[in-house]
């Protein structure tokens, strides 16, 4: 019998995603090779469009597309702190595999035609990966989802890369 748990508990531990494991302090472990990805999409209006991509490493990278303060890349640096922290925002929602929450599913009802969305990418070094879009019409039942995505970039040093929101 105990053979029997200790095999199902180290499965269980395999399949565990390699950022949400945590350290002895109680932060996300993050591995060299990994890597979250924030694309904004565009609305009926100004909306930056960018992408950002970090890794654990510190690095990063901005890329911006339309109404930014900065067109095209620039490299950037974050702590490992500041790393952690945008990961941990972002984890309660990370999918294994692809979700869309828009206009005609099952998390979405009726939405403004309007607004902007947001796709966020996790690779990892060990194969797994994640997609989420999100458009942000479906705030109404996600507001907690919305809020988090929405703010998630504030906890990155792109501020001046983004411009006037």
């Amino acid at each position: 019998m105990r053979v029997m748990m200790a095999a199902v508990l180290a499965l269980a531990a395999g399949c565990t995603p390699v950022e949400l494991r945590s350290s002895a302090a109680g932060a996300p472990v993050a591995i060299e090779g990994d890597s979250i990805s924030y694309a904004t999409g565009p609305c009926y209006g100004t909306c930056p469009v960018y992408t950002v991509t970090v890794r654990p490493d510190g690095s990063g990278t901005f890329e911006g597309q339309r109404f930014t303060a900065v067109t095209g890349s620039r490299a950037f640096r974050v702590t490992p702190d500041a790393y952690r922290r945008f990961a941990a925002a972002l984890a309660p929602y990370r999918p294994d595999g692809e979700r869309r929450v828009e206009m005609g599913t099952r998390d979405c009802g009726a939405a403004p035609t309007d607004m902007p969305s947001v796709d966020v990418n996790w690779a990892l070094a060990s194969g797994g990966a994640g997609h989420l879009h999100f458009y942000y019409g479906c705030r109404a039942g996600n507001a907690a989802m919305a809020e988090a995505l929405q703010e998630a970039p504030t906890l990155l040093p792109i501020a001046d890369l983004i411009g006037k929101r």
